[in-house]
């Protein structure tokens, strides 16, 4: 087609042809997209329901290839006749392929950050990685790794270049006011049009499409994120109320009467007003907070796994599994670390965006630091990484623990090998690093209160030098880490066990969240998100170690360990205590691509938000077959989630995150 000699109708035409061309590229970026996942998106993806899922992808493409492209399309139809000149046309064709060129890589750099978030990026992200220095090797060495996203990206550019069109008119053909005229009314045709593809549709009923939209095209939630694209999911999150107050309930107080994450422990202890039970067990309270160390590497919690011969790569968790309470099916809250955070040391689930970096997380909040330092406990936080890494300083802080020691400190304690011990992109390697953990403990005044995030479990998926004889290449690039970090926690106990404080302590060891995996299982919408639970007291010969058939969650840290210590003050936190709970009415809620994930009963509850779009047993692995409507259970269950919904939201946006 010989765009030049269409006249006055040429820039559109050719705009037109150019935009087309961008639905090629974006369906490029989706087909890499499924292919880097494919393990992640292959349940139940029959060619049909993949041209459902693609012809989804179309309305979303189409929102943010206008968007993206509006300074593209008012440059090519401009009513200005000054502008058609060889050096305008060509400010246009490079303004079109920066524009496309960088909606292309970020689509394809996505696809790799899919399999450690399970969705779609936002702009969270931004505030996520603000504090850190080291994106520039971590981004070169994930380009060397997945060198063929590189090529693909280089061939497409060049494709658009390569059949770009660009239209020359011979202005001197028209008359100056013709020339303005025909492009202020081709303006005017693709205005209309321009609108509705923004807004995902012609009719009024259709308000503009949000990420939440992509579920009606989906039969997994996991799926919403194969229907969106980076774009759009940026840029509708530029600026967004994060949390909006759904109106479920009317009345508060029968929404309290369903769920309220306001704990009256003393309520429960009256009868006890005249007994010494009511005086607080004034125990040390260590959590580990393990990077990326998901339920599925942990053998002695799989041991059904390939027909009962799984070892997993945990042996020194393992041993501590047997001398723990840890929980059949427990559940972290988020799938990053800021969203495990909050989750396990403040009881807030990550709904929507992870907390921290909404503006809710200017409210008042509280924590296990804060309600234990109000006890006269001594607390403090330990992360390997420099101060101000992934906001946890801040976090630390705003949540009441008195100190904070980073890299910084380590690299000052003459007593440990300072930057030599450093993995040369994220922070301390776990091995030495947890032994400072345990010798600052060990010169901390009793009672004292302590989390440590650990770092080594990470990409890029590195280990020591020293280890790499020992722990080789095996099933998938993270074993390797997980082997090392699981030395370095048995190493830890060694220590530790020879403290004098050591029986006087509660120790809590969970994940931040989960990470790579080779087995179907965890892929699931719900296996996703299995991290372990356990919790151990050396100290204490009348809790004995099990593995409850009980439903956990990250949440449910705080107030267990509340209980424990017999804390009978009011205090906040939206998960329970699993101690002191039955196991029927144990649950677990998390939040994947506007779905809300309600587990309870032995069953998994999938919620939009407006109605249920699946309901699975638990013993149904791999969620294959949808039993809506027909669970009893299901109509309590839609009460719960909703009623743990509106709470969260009406607390977040009114700053009632304390009693």
């Amino acid at each position: 087609m010989n765009i030049r000699r269409l006249g006055l109708s040429a820039p559109l035409i050719a705009t037109i042809f150019n935009l087309l061309m961008v639905y090629i590229v974006y369906f490029i970026a989706r087909i890499v997209y499924l292919l880097v996942n494919y393990s992640y998106f292959e349940q139940g993806l029959s060619f049909g329901h993949l041209m459902e899922i693609l012809a989804g992808g179309l309305v979303f493409d189409t929102s943010a290839i206008l968007v993206t492209n509006i300074p593209y399309i008012v440059l090519m139809l401009l009513p200005w006749h000054g502008k058609e000149t060889q050096v305008y046309q060509q400010i246009c064709k490079w303004v079109f392929l920066i524009i496309n060129g960088l909606a292309l890589a970020i689509n394809l750099c996505d696809s790799v950050y899919f399999k450690y978030t399970m969705r779609r990026t936002t702009t969270t992200v931004f505030g996520e990685f603000s504090n850190e220095g080291n994106l520039g090797s971590i981004f070169l060495t994930e380009t060397i790794h997945h060198f063929y996203l590189v090529l693909i990206f280089a061939l497409v550019i060049w494709g658009l270049y390569k059949w770009y069109k660009k239209p020359r008119l011979q202005s001197r053909n028209y008359r100056w006011w013709q020339y303005d005229l025909a492009m202020l009314l081709s303006l005017a045709l693709v205005a209309p049009f321009i609108v509705a593809g923004i807004r995902g549709g012609f009719t009024t009923a259709v308000r503009p499409i949000t990420i939440s939209n992509a579920n009606q095209y989906v039969n997994r939630p996991i799926e919403a994120a194969l229907v969106l694209n980076t774009p759009f999911s940026l840029y509708r999150t530029i600026g967004k109320d994060v949390f909006v107050v759904p109106n479920y309930f009317d009345n508060a107080k029968e929404m309290e009467a369903i769920y309220t994450p306001i704990h009256q422990p003393a309520e429960d202890l009256t009868v006890l007003k005249d007994t010494n039970d009511l005086n607080m067990i004034k125990k040390n309270v260590v959590v580990l907070i393990v990077e990326s160390f998901g339920r599925e590497y942990i053998g002695a919690l799989n041991k059904t796994l390939e027909n009962g011969k799984y070892q997993g790569y945990t042996p020194c968790v393992d041993s501590l599994i047997a001398r723990s309470v840890t929980f059949k099916h427990s559940f972290c809250n988020g799938r990053k670390s800021i969203d495990g955070m909050p989750s396990i040391l403040s009881s807030i689930p990550m709904f929507v965006e992870p907390f921290f970096l909404t503006p809710a997380s200017m409210n008042h909040v509280s924590g296990i630091a804060s309600l234990l330092a109000g006890e006269g406990y001594q607390t403090a936080f330990f992360h390997g990484a420099q101060r101000g890494s992934m906001g946890f300083q801040a976090f630390s802080r705003a949540t009441g623990f008195q100190e904070y020691y980073g890299r910084e400190d380590y690299n000052a304690d003459k007593r440990f090998g300072g930057d030599n011990d450093f993995d040369g992109m994220w922070a301390i390697w776990d091995e030495p690093f947890l032994q400072y953990y345990a010798t600052k403990m060990s010169e901390m005044k009793e009672p004292f209160m302590t989390a440590v995030f650990t770092a080594s479990s990470h990409h890029p998926y590195q280990i020591p030098e020293q280890y790499k004889d020992k722990y080789p290449e095996e099933g998938i690039i993270i074993h390797k880490c997980i082997r090392y970090t699981d030395m370095a926690i048995g190493k830890f106990f060694e220590r530790v066990s020879k403290e004098p404080w050591f029986k006087n302590t509660i120790f809590v060891l969970t994940s931040d969240h989960t990470n790579l995996s080779d087995h179907a299982f965890y892929q699931t919408d719900i296996g996703g998100f299995c991290s372990p639970i356990i919790i151990y007291e050396p100290g204490n010969s009348n809790r004995q170690p099990e593995i409850q058939d009980k439903i956990a969650q990250q949440i449910d840290i705080l107030p267990t360990v509340m209980g424990m210590l017999n804390y009978h003050k009011p205090y906040f936190g939206f998960g329970i205590d699993l101690f002191n709970t039955p196991a029927d009415q144990t649950w677990a809620v998390n939040y994947l691509n506007g779905i809300y994930q309600y587990v309870k009963h032995g069953y998994v509850l999938q919620f939009d938000g407006q109605q249920t779009k699946g309901m699975y047993a638990l013993a149904d692995s791999l969620m294959k077959r949808n039993l809506l409507g027909k669970v009893p259970q299901q109509a309590q269950m839609e009460r719960e989630v909703k009623a743990i919904i509106q709470q969260y939201m009406e607390r977040m946006v009114n700053d009632q995150l304390v009693p």
